[in-house]
């Protein structure tokens, strides 16, 4: 077991964690901007590994209705588990509304899928696809709900989503996959080069957030809510993920992905509404930091496991 951890721990997360220690050191030591390369990110790689992917994907209409499902349900359990400590811990609505966004939403974009695709082949990455998607629209819905209730506007949120390159590429993806079309095999060659830019760049700037996230202060009054915050989503969360499965009775290699997805450290962008509607900024900023550390050494585990069973 411990010797199935560390070559995990080799061959996945040391590739990895190369980018993202030299974002982290660009962050530190030249001040790097990542706002011109989330751009770059949101409206240039992203928009290209969906469409590469989504085009050519080993997926059925079952790996879809089960993904979105999975999604769904699972988002729900952790919505209601953040709700109840919430209130059996008496957090002040922003804290509560902090609690819930680092609990219900992971980084499974610019983490989760370079991650997949390391762990587990082109097929996980194909798997993982409709749930980054599915990752999109919720949290540029659901998300915007849990972190400013009173000022929630379905019509700002919808505009979002479709603010967003990375849908009109799903789209495209699956009109071509309904007709049977393909890209021309020129522009299907560039949009596979550009897709290949994707994990290194967005592993990059994940180093680089996670430097500026991590000098955020927490106070004491927040401290049970960080701690709270730190066992849901190293622990609970893949358990929930683990249960939602079972109920689902998903199997395949669309399980390993799932649960792996389902168990990434916080999400960076959780911390950027946090900001936005005062939902304890700093308690979502720490849980980042240490959720993320911790992941280098949680995840191997979970896939070792996942590998096994």
């Amino acid at each position: 077991m411990i010797q199935s951890v560390l070559s995990t721990l080799y061959e996945v997360i040391v590739p990895l964690s190369i980018p993202v220690i030299a974002g982290a050191l660009l962050g530190r030591f030249k001040n790097l901007d990542t706002k011109p390369l989330l751009v770059l990110y949101l409206y240039f790689l992203s928009p290209a590994i969906i469409l590469d992917t989504l085009a050519s994907a080993d997926i059925s209409f079952d790996d879809v209705y089960k993904t979105l499902a999975f999604s769904l349900i699972n988002l729900l359990f952790l919505w209601a588990l953040a709700n109840g400590l919430g209130r059996i811990l008496k957090l002040a609505p922003a804290e509560a509304a902090g609690l819930t966004l680092v609990s219900t939403f992971t980084n499974s974009v610019n983490y989760g899928l370079p991650l997949v695709l390391l762990a587990f082949g082109q097929l996980g990455l194909d798997k993982a696809s409709v749930y980054v998607i599915g990752q999109m629209v919720i949290v540029n819905t659901v998300g915007v709900y849990f972190a400013a209730r009173s000022q929630f506007s379905v019509g700002a949120a919808v505009k979002s989503v479709f603010s967003l390159p990375a849908i009109y590429a799903a789209i495209l993806a699956l009109l071509l996959r309904v007709f049977g079309l393909h890209l021309p095999a020129e522009v299907a060659s560039g949009v596979s080069m550009v897709a290949g830019a994707y994990s290194p760049v967005v592993l990059a700037i994940l180093g680089a957030q996670m430097v500026k996230v991590g000098v955020a202060g927490i106070e004491r009054k927040v401290e049970m809510a960080f701690w709270t915050g730190i066992s849901v989503r190293l622990v609970l969360a893949p358990l929930v993920a683990w249960l939602v499965l079972w109920l689902l009775q998903i199997r395949g290699p669309l399980f390993p992905v799932l649960l792996i997805l389902a168990s990434m450290p916080v999400a960076v962008n959780s911390v950027v509404l946090a900001e936005r509607f005062r939902s304890s900024p700093a308690l979502v900023s720490r849980c980042i930091l240490w959720t993320t550390l911790a992941s280098f050494v949680v995840l191997p585990v979970l896939i070792v496991l996942v590998n096994g069973a």
